[in-house]
């Protein structure tokens, strides 16, 4: 299929139709995607205990660019492509603490800064100048537990492109919490079909049974905003009279849920004693990955509220997966084109697509 016309998303969600099927279902689109929206975006590619120390690295690769992020000499995170400037060996693998990185092919070997301190063969060889051969430097940043790379050099800052999403999800505590448990959910569906579930309650009383009797239904909010979205519903407690086990046993009017999805493929879960990171990777038209990752505090961790917290994620994205399946196979339907939106339940989809246009959009 021919690249995809532009898109269009009327602002007003009471005249709006979402995302045409064919770009949830077609392979060229994909290719499209990695340009426009992930080669621009900021991206979450590890958490702050991975460098804790000067000398700290990790290798990773992002949109298939292997990436090094290293703790320089000074505490400063640095970001570089893992690709030696001699004949494109690995300056570095795996993860660990380091002094300086050796190439594995040549032995050409780099500083923490990036800079080329050791060329064997090059010694005194005219023309050659080991300051132009610095390992090339790619954007990055943090902001709480986590650390983030843009392939853009002119992205704007990742703490400007999340807005007010550090103030909003403050009060849980996430900076301080420590990784718990790591999962990984091959799914067979777009990763746009993922966030357009994600991204509203709709399905709660129909999908998530256990979820939609922690939360009130009735009270389910969803707040767009330029660069994310914010869910949030009070947690129900035990009502009298009620015989239900709950995760919470007390309500109160500080004790919320808050569901955190920050364009295009990340989300933060905010639980009054816990927070989830979910990142969503497309593989294919009709593959992602979706990394779970749970966060607690200290104290916590090993607990058996540590592992029912885990537990009841896995459930609720169990659920999702099943959900997300079907609809990615009915996607393929020539029945079906594209739909429309339900102004109480669906503003969070519909900011999505607005957004996904835009970037889209030639």
């Amino acid at each position: 299929m021919s690249e995809q016309p532009a898109i269009q998303i009327d602002p007003d969600i009471s005249r709006a139709w979402s995302i045409p099927a064919p770009f949830y279902t077609d392979p060229e689109v994909c290719a499209q995607e990695r340009d426009r929206i992930f080669a621009r975006a900021w991206q979450v590619v590890g958490h702050r205990e991975q460098l804790a120390k000067p000398g700290d690295f990790f290798t990773t690769e992002l949109l298939g660019e292997p990436l090094l992020l290293v703790r320089g000499a000074q505490g400063e995170l640095r970001g570089f492509y893992n690709v030696c400037r001699h004949r494109a060996g690995p300056p570095a693998e795996g993860c660990g603490s380091r002094k300086l990185f050796r190439c594995g092919y040549h032995g050409w070997t780099y500083g923490l800064d990036g800079a080329l301190i050791s060329a064997p063969e090059f010694e005194g060889q005219p023309g050659f100048d080991a300051k132009e051969f610095r390992l090339a430097p790619v954007r990055a940043e943090e902001w709480s537990n986590l650390i983030f790379v843009n392939l853009a050099p002119d992205a704007e800052p990742v703490l400007k492109a999340l807005g007010q999403l550090p103030q909003q999800a403050g009060r849980f505590g996430f900076a301080d919490m420590k990784l718990f448990e790591r999962r990984t959910y091959d799914m067979k569906c777009n990763w746009k079909t993922y966030v357009d579930n994600y991204l509203e309650g709709y399905h709660l009383p129909s999908v998530h049974p256990g979820l939609n009797r922690e939360l009130d239904y009735n009270a389910y909010t969803v707040e767009p905003y330029a660069g994310h979205v914010r869910q949030f519903s009070p947690i129900r407690g035990t009502q009298p009279g009620d015989a239900t086990p709950r995760r919470y046993q007390e309500a109160a009017a500080d004790l919320t849920t808050d569901y955190f999805w920050i364009f295009p493929n990340w989300m933060l879960n905010c639980y009054p004693d816990n927070v989830s990171l979910n990142i969503v990777l497309p593989i294919s038209a009709d593959r992602s990955l979706a990394i779970f990752e749970w966060y607690l505090p200290e104290k916590d961790l090993g607990s058996a509220a540590a592992k029912a917290s885990v537990e009841f994620s896995d459930q609720i994205q169990v659920e999702d997966v099943g959900i997300c399946e079907t609809v990615q196979k009915n996607l393929h339907s020539r029945s079906y084109q594209r739909g429309r939106y339900s102004i109480k339940q669906e503003t969070g989809v519909h900011a999505f697509h607005r957004m996904y246009a835009e970037a889209m959009n030639p």
